[in-house]
């Protein structure tokens, strides 16, 4: 039989996002930050491509981003409710990791599977939080797409995107429990 670990497996049984809006400061320190990056770093990597990076947003660069995607939705002529909530993503932020999706040229390992990777540190990164008693939340938004904003605003090379938003801080309320996905409609079981 296998070794269990049944506080992981609660853990992850029970996990719920926090809604970004809920999240105040105090938001993790660098050093509790880095531990946190540190387990995220841990997802599945095919072929040790590390095709992916993180960037830590802090209050300034939050409020720098803000204004830009002010800029750049007048630019783009975004709806202004959606461009409001986007720069609300940014300015009520108590902090942001971007997790970068940075494909590397690779004969063995498809772009596409590094993408799942940088997916995959999302996630880590997500639960890390949770299970160090963060409020957290995975975003992204029309700002994610916009090749300006990733350029001016996050510095991305050519190729890079991002893969999430990460937002962490100290949550106000805990959310209730939402549906989950009725798993008897989504999973076929082949036994030949």
């Amino acid at each position: 039989m296998p070794e269990r670990n049944p506080a992981a497996l609660d853990f992850l049984l029970t996990r719920r996002s926090r809604p970004a809006k809920t999240l105040v400061p105090p938001a993790p320190d660098r050093e509790e930050l880095m531990t946190l990056l540190t387990a995220a770093a841990r997802a599945p990597d095919h072929g040790k491509l590390e095709p992916w990076r993180f960037i830590v947003l802090e209050r300034a660069a939050l409020d720098r981003l803000a204004a830009l995607v002010e800029e750049r939705a007048a630019a783009l002529e975004i709806d202004p409710d959606k461009a409001a909530k986007m720069v609300r993503q940014f300015s009520d932020a108590p902090l942001v990791v971007a997790v970068i999706s940075s494909p590397k040229p690779s004969d063995k390992v498809p772009e596409i599977e590094q993408c799942y990777s940088a997916g995959a540190v999302c996630l880590g990164l997500l639960n890390a939080a949770l299970a160090s008693g963060w409020g957290a939340n995975w975003l992204t938004g029309w700002a994610c797409y916009d090749a300006e904003f990733r350029a001016r605003g996050l510095g991305l090379a050519e190729g890079e995107g991002v893969a999430g938003f990460i937002v962490i801080g100290t949550e106000t309320v805990t959310p209730p429990e939402r549906p989950r996905p009725d798993l008897a409609a989504i999973t076929t079981w082949m036994s030949a």
